[in-house]
């Protein structure tokens, strides 16, 4: 009995809908709307302006701008931090308080993200009707169609499936689904703080 009721809960249903609270502070959702603008034109002048001294871009003790300026090749043209800042602004997020301070996380598949769940098996569908294939091709077969749903996801591209992830349905049917439809709540994601009236990214990081 335990072990039918264990798997019955397993294959329950779950969703991760959109949340983003930034919209409800006009001092934040503008320093937003400016940071999204400078990532898109690659204004590092700007991106600087607003980042914490002390960020946080890594588990070690290698903390500081300089060494996420040096990480991220922010001098170089070509660098990999704008794409996943875009990715991370517009995936919303939730307010939180920390010291006094009003903080904002984003993206909402990491601030919201259930505590009950493993972080590193699970992810959230971020699309509505959003098709998992039976194999990693756009020409598959349909065998599941999801919308905002916490699913088992393997996002190590075996087979040179890099585009796409393997994931498993709350039914438990398993099947790949593109990688820009579903996150990992472990994927890059940032926290912003008020800090004396200005808004600066204090933490930018994957992993756990």
């Amino acid at each position: 009995m335990a072990v039918v009721l264990i798997t019955s809960a397993m294959a329950k249903e779950r969703k991760l809908y959109p949340v983003d609270e930034g919209k409800k502070d006009a001092s934040f959702n503008a320093f937003r709307e400016k940071l999204l603008k400078a990532a898109r034109e690659r204004d590092k002048k700007f991106l600087l302006s607003v980042i914490d001294p002390q960020i946080k871009w890594s588990f070690g003790d290698d903390h500081g701008i300089k060494g996420f300026r040096k990480h991220w090749k922010i001098d170089a043209g070509d660098s990999e931090l704008w794409s996943e800042l875009i990715e991370v602004l517009s995936l919303g997020g939730t307010f939180y308080k920390s010291e006094g301070r009003k903080g904002f996380r984003a993206p909402y598949t990491f601030s919201n993200f259930p505590d009950d769940l493993d972080a590193f098996e699970y992810a959230a569908i971020t699309g509505k009707d959003v098709r998992v294939r039976a194999r990693p091709n756009a020409s598959a077969q349909i065998v599941a169609t999801l919308s905002y749903d916490l699913v088992k996801a393997d996002f190590s591209g075996k087979g040179g499936a890099i585009e796409w992830a393997k994931v498993t349905t709350p039914g438990g049917k398993g099947g790949y689904v593109l990688k820009k439809f579903v996150r990992s709540p472990v994927d890059y994601r940032a926290h912003f703080e008020n800090i004396k009236g200005k808004w600066l990214m204090t933490v930018f990081i994957a992993g756990d």
